[in-house]
């Protein structure tokens, strides 16, 4: 069996966001075992899983990040919505736009260190739109 449920997340400023609770709050009533599958509809934001204790791990992620793909890089020509604009669709490509979470008694069965991050790109990304699927 599928379900599936698109959610607005609130816009959040630029940077790197465990998103954790507002998954399982959306997801109240998880399956004995399936997987979960959560896709950002964005080409500039992206998701990934790390570190979940410790909070320097997100801005050290935010500054690795724009070291290796700086705003406004001289060699970019899509730079129609500022200079943010073609480095945040590079980043998106870069970390990618799913992830697939195992469930398992009823629970996402992350590690116990891991998170769900929202990576946000842009200086005003707005809110973004995931999809969450259940199989199972």
């Amino acid at each position: 069996m599928i379900d599936q449920k698109e959610i607005t997340l609130p816009a959040f400023k630029r940077g790197y966001h465990i998103i954790n609770h507002l998954i399982k709050d959306e997801i109240k009533n998880l399956p004995e075992k399936g997987l979960l599958h959560i896709f950002i509809k964005h080409t500039s934001a992206a998701l990934t899983i790390n570190e979940n204790a410790d909070p320097s791990v997100l801005v050290d992620f935010e500054n690795f990040t724009n070291k290796l793909i700086p705003d406004g890089d001289s060699t970019f020509s899509h730079i129609m919505e500022g200079p943010d604009d073609m480095a945040a669709h590079i980043k998106s490509s870069t970390y990618g736009q799913s992830l697939t979470i195992p469930i398992s008694n009823h629970r996402l069965n992350l590690g116990t260190w891991q998170g769900i991050y929202l990576c946000e790109f842009r200086n005003h990304g707005g809110n973004r739109k995931l999809v969450l699927t259940i199989y199972y």
